[in-house]
């Protein structure tokens, strides 16, 4: 399509076409929205996969080298979300605009083409409209730059402004990409092979950019020019991989932005030890953020997100991603949700007005891409508006408040008072639909806005002065296409109207058979006016606007400032209130290797529990502080089904709730600070790297075992499953061992293999737990109580039984069973001969229960009761009825 044209093919093509060929020349890896009016047209190759991709008509549209020219397009007032389903299937999307009316284009001669250039590159990491993003949710463009032996991962977000860097290892990149998970990474030609592996693992865009746009000399200098300095040691000591990093963001912004970036935030460092380590496949199985099945619902952020503010909602998933391990930080937390949740009728004040609350970072961001309207300044306003009610709440209060910076919550009074002033109520949308400025504020708006919608009434109250100046009271002033406004009257009076002194005002213009036409300098000036006075309004209205934004951008900073503070008290008064509304108790963290918790409930669980049933969770206690400083390990048995997994689980999210600065679901809870949770729960396969269920299994324990420290928590469920018995326990009897001597970690170890309880005699670090269960008439009662001690039995027959399994199945399982275990109290396997005695699939099994007589009348009889078919009395003769059948010999 873009190949280039020879001389006689160059003859035939159309300006436009010459002028589209060329923009998409310079834009080949992005389907090109080229403007059209009121279209985005696209054409060839571009207009193919567009039309598939969004399921729309494709047409044709003159052609080109002898062939139809395939066309498509969509309106441009539903763009956006044109974008947004392009982007999730992958395209990257280039916005041509028109930059000159036709009018202009013409003045350079009659056949002149529109100019036209592309104003932005659509990607998934450069999203900031509200429609293609989620509120509660960050859009993270990153970067991955390495400087010889050193790596560093920035990221920023577009929509808020926010820009952030870390040294890391390639090692670690994983785990940081599960953490943040980027919408879109770029990463330099060098290394693009090397992590296109993050695309299909994470879902992220892996965007190869030039080298160049990474070298740590260039970046730096733009890194100073961006934010106006001489020198970034004023932000800190950024390594030349960090800087690379940087560097290579911001070069993408400007690509894509085609130079008109975002306010853009200082870069702020973080380090590795700041938060707790949790590596991919822990964030996944514990469901941190997301349920297993992709989606927000079923996760534990879903369960504790009361938060009133966008901005709020977002530093929820912060923290919850990255809880910190550091005992001053979280206790700081830890009081301000205290300081809430002892003053609750002030949090639920404070919630009122921060639900009144809009977005102010994406609203300034987009304000600082020329992206925004009047609805962005009345979201800056309202925002505004209710920080200094926040303040005046906090600022009179006896006791002192929790917040060290929550005056920053009046210090843009002077923008605040010039949106007050100047913005009507509700400003609409786009700042080109005019009506946001507020009547009073500027004479000669008002003047224009008269004008405009009062014309009719000036024009009759014209009239009525020139009638009375006139003595004619069948004079008229009307208006016509070909001569505008004039003044009308009857031929009889033309001689009057044409002698001084009313010809000096009236200046005749046309004579009909029987009408008199003239004007006059005044209607004249005035039908200038009228003509005018939309645009003038428009004008003058625009001209606010500017001078608004650059009033708002000029506090950018500030109101970065106010957003995180706004943030701040919105997630303590959340987590609070959730701590009273749950029953959630305070966390005691501290530095050492304590690790005690009573009553503790899986929050997650329990909810679900409550919605769909109404019925209450089990807590359980669990205590892995060491008595002599050596680890602590508990080796949990029971039966499937009985809850161990759901124990491991809650064990680990009560430690990340308790570090992230918030109460916990149990009745106390003691942390020593944890610095990494590593998780191996659960069971899939990786049929795209052509791995099995055990060989994954055994990858994240080969990453538990070589990564965890003593400052870890482990939980692993049923390592070695997945192979022969023997091959499995040896496996995990090994595992156990090496995380006790070596790893010398905290951990919780479910598993079916009793042998594993005989390590708690020969190591001190180890106790045995178990889940109860009770066996009743061949039924097993789950009771998720767990108790010191060793279970004997792993009831897994009992619950293939209530998985549905056909009963001669059961039956034939338990009568091997039955051998199996004789023969191990025997010391000898039990023989095949024995086995193949046993009945197999028989329609009624050997020691089947016979069905009495009795027994099938009572069955019968409930059979044949229609509960929604029965009144009171029906249902209380049925009553009686059961009972005497139930009496019967044949049932005692």
């Amino acid at each position: 399509m873009l190949r280039e044209l020879n001389l006689g093919e160059a003859m035939t093509v159309t300006p436009m076409m010459a002028q589209y060929l060329e923009i998409k020349d310079a834009h080949k890896d992005a389907l090109l929205f080229y403007r059209m009016g009121d279209f985005y047209e696209m054409f060839f190759e571009d207009a193919v996969a567009a039309a598939e991709a969004l399921d729309i008509a494709l047409t044709k549209r003159g052609k080109h080298s002898g062939q139809d020219i395939p066309m498509c397009g969509v309106p441009v007032h539903a763009a956006e979300g044109y974008f947004l389903t392009l982007i999730r299937k992958g395209f990257r999307v280039a916005v041509c605009e028109q930059l000159e009316s036709p009018a202009e284009a013409k003045k350079r001669g009659y056949k002149a083409v529109v100019k036209r250039g592309v104003v932005r590159v659509v990607t998934p990491g450069t999203l900031t409209e509200d429609s293609l993003l989620s509120a509660r949710q960050h859009n993270y463009l990153a970067a991955f730059a390495q400087v010889r032996d050193l790596s560093a991962l920035a990221w920023l977000d577009m929509s808020t402004g926010a820009v952030q860097v870390m040294i890391t290892d390639r090692a670690r990149l994983s785990a940081e990409i599960a953490r943040l998970a980027p919408a879109e990474i770029i990463v330099s030609d060098a290394n693009y092979e090397e992590l296109a592996y993050l695309e299909p693992e994470f879902g992220v865009a892996v965007t190869e950019q030039p080298r160049m746009s990474f070298d740590s000399a260039a970046s730096e200098n733009r890194l100073l020019s961006c934010y106006y300095v001489k020198s970034l040691e004023a932000f800190g000591q950024f390594s030349r991989a960090e800087i690379s990093a940087l560097g290579g963001l911001l070069s993408y912004v400007e690509l894509t932005q085609k130079g008109q970036l975002p306010h853009l935030s200082r870069p702020r460092q973080e380090t590795s030890d700041a938060f707790v380590h949790i590596d991919a496949a822990t964030r996944r199985n514990l469901e941190l953020t997301q349920s297993l099945t992709g989606g927000r619902a079923g996760s534990l952020l879903s369960v504790m997100d009361r938060t009133s503010t966008a901005a709020g909602a977002r530093l929820l998933e912060r923290r919850l991603s990255a809880p910190s391990q550091k005992p001053d930080v979280i206790n700081a937390r830890l009081s301000s949700v205290t300081y809430y949740y002892e003053n609750q009728s002030l949090a639920r004040d404070l919630q009122a007005h921060l639900k009144r609350i809009p977005d102010l970072d994406r609203a300034v961001s987009r304000l600082s891409l020329n992206r925004g309207g009047p609805r962005d300044l009345g979201s800056i306003r309202s925002s505004l508006e209710q920080g200094a009610l926040l303040y005046q709440s906090l600022i009179n209060l006896a006791d002192p408040h929790p917040h060290k910076n929550l005056t920053v919550l009046t210090e843009c009074t002077d923008l605040l008072d010039a949106l007050d002033r100047t913005l009507i109520a509700e400003p609409p949308l786009l700042a080109r639909d005019g009506g946001f400025v507020a009547p009073g504020v500027r004479e000669d708006l008002d003047q224009a806005r008269e004008l405009r919608d009062e014309g009719r009434s000036i024009i009759a109250g014209l009239q009525k002065t020139y009638q009375e100046h006139t003595g004619i009271a069948a004079l008229k002033v009307k208006h016509n296409n070909v001569l505008g406004y004039f003044v009308e009257c009857t031929a009889t009076h033309a001689d009057k109207m044409m002698s001084p002194p009313l010809s000096e005002t009236f200046i005749h213009r046309q004579t009909t058979a029987n009408q008199v036409r003239f004007t006059t300098v005044q209607l004249s000036d005035l039908e200038r006016r009228i003509q005018s006075a939309g645009a003038d309004a428009l004008r003058i209205e625009l001209e606010e606007f500017s001078q608004l934004c650059a009033l708002a951008l000029e506090s950018a900073a500030k109101l970065h400032d106010v957003s995180r503070e706004i943030a701040q008290i919105d997630l303590a008064v959340s987590l609070a209130l959730l701590a009273v509304e749950e029953n959630w108790v305070k966390p005691k963290i501290d530095n050492s290797r304590h690790f005690e918790i009573i009553g503790g409930r899986h929050p997650v669980v329990e909810a679900s529990l409550r919605n769909q049933s109404g019925r209450s969770f089990v807590a359980n206690d669990c205590n892995l502080s060491p008595d002599d400083g050596t680890a602590k390990a508990w080796i949990l048995t029971g039966p499937n089904m009985s809850g161990k997994s759901t124990f491991l689980r809650q064990n680990a999210l009560i430690a990340i709730l308790a570090q992230m600065g918030s109460y916990v679901p149990a009745t106390f809870a003691h942390i020593g600070c944890v610095g990494q949770v590593f998780s191996r729960v659960g069971a899939s396969d990786d049929l795209a790297r052509g791995r099995s269920t055990f060989m994954v299994e055994m990858v994240e324990t080969a990453s538990i075992l070589n990564q965890s420290d003593d400052k870890a928590l482990v939980i692993l469920d049923e390592i070695g499953r997945g192979t022969s018995t023997y091959d499995g326990l040896s496996i995990a009897w090994a595992t156990l061992e090496h995380l006790h001597d070596v790893n010398r970690c905290r951990v919780l170890f479910a598993t079916h293999y009793h042998e594993l309880t005989q390590l708690s005699e020969r190591m001190a670090g180890i106790e045995n737990a178990m889940v109860t269960a009770k066996e009743y008439n061949g039924d097993v009662i789950f009771l998720h109580e767990v108790k010191r001690g060793a279970a004997d039995r792993s009831y897994g027959v009992q619950v293939a039984r209530l998985a549905g399994l056909p009963p001669p199945v059961i039956e034939r399982a338990r009568a091997i069973l039955a051998n199996l275990e004789q023969g191990a109290r025997e010391g000898k396997a039990a023989p095949l001969a024995v086995l193949d005695d046993l009945p197999l699939f028989a329609a009624i099994p050997e020691d089947s229960p016979q069905v009495s007589p009795d027994q099938t009348a009572l069955q019968n009889a409930l059979d044949n009761l229609h509960p929604d078919e029965m009144s009171p009395r029906d249902a209380l003769d049925a009553l009686y009825r059961l009972k005497a059948l139930s009496t019967e010999p044949g049932l005692s």
